[in-house]
């Protein structure tokens, strides 16, 4: 490798500090909104269940799901605001 001007390098990592992970189950604060999602995504029957086929179908399915979700929010808001 030195006759085409490459040197090769190996390089040993730093100790490294134990993961924080190794000291038990740590619940994160935003946990809930996470798990609040999945909860209203899971509401819809489509969702619920693998009825399809193709990868792509079932992300538009997703998709739809949020769309419906967010005008669901929205429609919410614009009534307590009038």
């Amino acid at each position: 490798m030195g006759n085409h001007g490459i040197a090769l390098v190996v390089v040993k990592p730093a100790e490294a500090k134990p993961a924080e992970a190794k000291k038990g189950f740590v619940l994160r604060p935003s946990r809930w909104v996470v798990e609040r999602t999945f909860a209203w995504l899971g509401r819809f029957r489509r969702l619920a269940r693998d009825y399809e086929r193709l990868t792509e179908t079932r992300a538009g399915w997703h998709g739809v799901a949020a769309g419906v979700l967010l005008l669901q929010r929205l429609t919410d808001l614009v009534s307590e605001s009038s």
